[in-house]
């Protein structure tokens, strides 16, 4: 009843497609108008099409006009006239959908439509391939076309530099694979300024085998990672001097903000101690000796915070930490900024190196930026659900331009594989006899080699077709129509060049005409180059002739895939623009997927039917149960990547968020009312810790207030004599507090123009931002890997993920407020400096730059020194106020007593300003 109702009213897939046609008709009515057309006229029609859509008309409205212009621009630049059903699959592309064509019926040229018309817009529009050959080539050669209608082409392929990809991005057109527009647009996150960006938007994109890209690649992320090198014995040299301190005079320990830090007799005693050790050079202090100090730090809390048995415990020589809440080990999970190294060094066991993730996404994650995504490729139909549910993505099957010839016999199971290796050998022998061309389809390398083997103890010439060589692949394919030839390739071979019978016109004149140069030392002229392709072009007739007389391509799949989708795509390899040809399976209960799905119940049944084991099986219905087993793995796979996806969808949000908010940053040029904002919430959080509202004011944590906004802000301010004012209020304080943070602020700005100080903010918003979201990144990370052991308290593992998740985001949006505001209001302005002074300190501040880079993430921020005619004249800007730090360069002689007493002396002597300056004698004693 099905069939006959589809001869009656046709498919759904013939319903959607006949509006198609009656637009097909009309370009087809435009053609002469269009032939009659100057070259300059023609690519006129570029500016008016421009202009229309400037006037109010939409890219629909010009659909008709402008393929029409395309297949006349084709005909006169390439030689290529667009077929009618191409016309089709170009507005299918250009409507946002998936055009599953056969191969052979000119894909690439088909793109060239739905790219010239979305063009036009001006937003730019990417077409994306699954490896850099193809993208350079039809960058090449779709790109005489778009040339010739005054469009320009670009292409993204590995290897350029930020200045030829952003020159690429700025073309009419792109040409690129899947991973380099995923990891540009990575990169473009990470960047400090507009103007290092390389990609402009996500308006449109046309993905070429869509079904490889967003299906079989889209199982594993892109991810931007920064290797930290292994500093083992760095490691373990610091560890080893931990305990020499004195925990009463070198350290001060505070359990309960859970801190620790160096006194200056500490950090005098561990200065001597790493001059001994050989670590340090110089002042501990200098900007190259950054990574001792941090790495001192991180020993220090390992030793004096973190303990074994109560914050973590060993199991199998690892580090194992210890959930405080549950009492859990909580493994995959380990602390960051070199933190877990510092404890594995304690307790002697093996330090392993960390590898940052900076940055990450899915394919699907990526390609849902588009406005508007099509794709094309042979085979999609299998897979339309999963492009529904992920992509939005519908499919339709075009007609073939001439009907199929192609005979699709079905397969022969046998009991083991050796017989099938035998009748295989037999099939290949019989076709080469009389010139047929054969294919062979392997599912691996390993089967490949085994055929290649077969084939050789045979003495039948072959070309194999693997990842061992797929340099050569558009070689190999295009001489596989060839009479008599037989290829042997792996399912991921074959794409990008037709198997072409009689052989490959384009692929063999390049053969030749590097033949020739390198014969004669130079280029054929133009007429020796016409001479060999009409010479070529009669030898590929002649073997065309041959070859179809054989039969045509014959297909032979050595086994079956997991996916109908690569099955189908191996047959497709025959049958092209109407040549007859001929595609047939072979296959034994031993193959992988039988034998992980039906191996023994089919062998039971051959068993009882009689079939001897080089006995070969032919049923329609042994074609259909092997199909049910493809289904249920694509069912299963799909379950599977659309669970990763559910799980990336939440970083993915939060992602964009963060990505969003950079580029508001970027784009802004004062940002002084978001840093504003950020210290005010800062300065609330803190005084509703010290004074919860519904506290009373004897419960106030009054001096721990006072030395918080000292430490953190740099304010010394009278909190207690505020808060013994009768009846101030916690939010009067707050206040109070807001005005001083805000008058000591602007007081830094007086020191320099607003506008520097407006890039210093801007600056410090962006590097402190990535820091954190890397951060983050890697919690998230730690967090995925062990999230599932939730669902043994029968806990949901994905609303589980969520909550901890949001957690974690919101922690690291209160960890950026308070570390932007610890910086800026530390921040340091000192008096202009000589020019000497000044090439120095920009030296020292590159070299800090290179040290903080090779660490994996330190707590230090630093000012980017690349300011360019920026520079932050008529003082320096430093760091934060740490504890730790520094005085500033070139201080004026008035500040001098501010100076840390174990810092260099600002006077430039050398010496430490305790024993310079700062020396405790004579009047010096009388005024302490």
């Amino acid at each position: 009843m099905l069939s006959v109702a589809r001869k009656i009213f046709g498919s759904s897939n013939d319903r959607r497609i006949k509006p198609m046609r009656k637009r097909v008709e009309k370009i087809n009515a435009l053609e002469a108008s269009m032939q009659a057309l100057s070259d300059a006229e023609l690519k006129a029609k570029t500016a008016e099409f421009r202009k229309r859509l400037d006037e109010g008309a939409s890219l629909d409205d010009l659909l008709e006009e402008a393929f029409a212009v395309v297949r006349e621009a084709s005909v006169r630049s390439l030689g290529m006239r667009h077929f009618d059903v191409q016309l089709i699959g170009g507005m299918v592309l250009h409507q946002g959908s998936i055009a599953e064509m056969r191969t052979g019926e000119g894909k690439t040229l088909v793109a060239t439509l739905a790219v010239y018309l979305n063009a036009l817009a001006g937003k730019g529009v990417h077409v994306i391939t699954v490896n850099d050959y193809l993208a350079s080539r039809d960058a090449d050669w779709m790109g005489k076309l778009y040339g010739f209608l005054g469009m320009s082409t670009g292409v993204i392929v590995h290897g350029l530099n930020d200045q030829e990809r952003k020159a690429a991005y700025a073309c009419d057109i792109t040409y690129g694979t899947n991973n380099e527009f995923g990891f540009d647009y990575l990169r473009d996150n990470m960047k400090y300024s507009l103007d290092q960006m390389a990609q402009r938007g996500h308006a449109y994109a046309i993905v070429d085998e869509v079904d490889s890209i967003l299906i079989d690649e889209a199982r594993t992320p892109l991810i931007i990672s920064g290797p930290t090198d292994d500093r083992s014995d760095l490691y373990r040299t610091i560890d080893a001097l931990i305990p020499k301190l004195d925990d009463e005079t070198d350290i001060e320990l505070d359990e309960k903000q859970r801190s620790v830090i160096f006194t200056e007799d500490g950090m005098e005693k561990m200065e001597q101690m790493l001059e001994e050790a050989g670590l340090l050079e110089g002042s501990l202090w200098d900007p190259h000796n950054v990574t001792i100090v941090h790495h001192s730090n991180q020993a220090l809390r390992a030793h004096k915070l973190f303990h074994r048995d109560k914050d973590y415990l060993m199991k199998d020589g690892q580090v194992m930490l210890v959930d405080e809440f549950t009492g859990r080990m909580m493994e995959g999970r380990r602390l960051s900024e070199g933190l877990h190294q510092a404890i594995e060094a304690k307790e002697g066991v093996e330090i392993k190196p960390e590898n940052q993730t900076l940055a990450s996404i899915t394919f699907q994650n990526y390609f849902r930026l588009y406005e508007k995504l099509a794709g094309m490729t042979g085979t999609a139909i299998t897979e339309a659900a999963e492009f529904a549910d992920i992509y939005k993505l519908e499919v339709f099957q075009l007609p073939t331009n001439k009907p199929i010839q192609r005979i699709d016999e079905d397969d022969v199971v046998y009991r083991v594989a050796s017989a099938k290796y035998q009748e295989i050998i037999k099939e290949v022998r019989d076709a080469r006899a009389k010139g047929q061309p054969v294919l062979l389809g392997t599912a691996s390398i390993e089967k490949s080699e085994i055929i290649s083997t077969l084939l050789t103890q045979a003495k039948i010439p072959h070309k194999v077709l693997n990842a061992r060589h797929h340099e050569k692949e558009a070689e190999i394919i295009a001489d596989a129509g060839l009479p008599g030839a037989v290829t042997v390739a792996t399912n991921m071979a074959g794409r990008g060049t037709d198997i072409q019978l009689g052989g490959n016109l384009e692929m063999r004149l390049w053969k030749a005409i590097d033949a020739f140069k390198e014969k004669h030392g130079r280029d054929p002229s133009e007429e020796e180059e016409k001479a060999m392709e009409a010479e070529l072009k009669a030898d590929i007739e002649v073997g065309k002739k041959e070859a179809l007389a054989a039969g045509g391509l014959f297909v032979l799949g050595t086994e079956r895939h997991e996916s109908r989708r690569i099955d189908n795509q191996l047959r497709g390899r025959t049958g092209r623009q109407g040549d007859p040809g001929k595609s047939k399976f072979f296959i034994s209960v031993e193959d992988d997927l039988m034998r992980v799905f039906a191996a023994d119940r089919l062998n039971s049944i051959m068993k009882s039917l009689g079939i001897k084991e080089d006995e070969g099986i032919t049923h329609p219905w042994m074609n259909k149960a092997i199909e049910t087993s493809q289904k249920k793995i694509e069912q299963r796979n799909f379950e599977i990547r659309k669970n990763v996806l559910k799980y990336d969808d939440v970083i993915n949000d939060q992602r964009k968020a963060i990505f969003e908010q950079r580029r508001e940053f970027m784009h802004a040029n004062n940002v002084t009312a978001v840093v504003t904002d950020m210290r005010h919430d800062v300065i609330d959080g803190l005084v509703a810790i010290a004074m919860p509202p519904k506290a009373f004011a004897e419960q106030w944590d009054v001096t721990g207030l006072t030395e918080t906004l000292k430490s953190e802000l740099g304010l010394e301010l009278p909190i207690a004599k505020w808060a013994a004012e009768e009846g101030v209020a916690n939010d009067e304080i707050a206040e109070r507090i807001r005005v001083a943070a805000d008058q000591a602020f602007e007081q830094k700005v007086e020191q320099v123009s607003k506008q520097q100080m407006q890039q210093i903010e801007k600056q410090v918003l962006l590097q402190v931002l990535d820091g954190r979201w890397r951060q983050h990144l890697q919690q998230i990370d730690q967090l995925r890997s062990v999230i599932h052991l939730r669902s043994y308290g029968q806990r949901d593992p994905l609303n589980e993920f969520k909550e901890e998740a949001f957690k974690l985001f919101n922690d690291l949006l209160d960890t950026m407020r308070t570390e932007v505001t610890r910086i800026l209001m530390n921040i340091r302005i000192a008096p202009p400096a000589t020019e000497d002074q000044r090439a120095e300190m920009a030296a020292a501040r590159e070299q800090l730059l290179r040290r903080e880079q090779a660490l994996s993430s330190t707590q230090e921020t630093h000012l980017n020194p690349d300011t360019g005619d920026n520079e932050m004249t008529p003082g320096v800007v430093e760091g934060p106020n740490d504890p730790h730090a520094g005085p500033p360069l070139h201080q004026a002689e008035e500040d001098w007593s501010k100076t840390p007493r174990n810092s260099p002396c600002p006077c430039g002597s050398g010496k430490k300003y305790k024993h310079c300056h700062g020396s405790l004698t004579g009047a010096d004693q009388q005024q302490v």
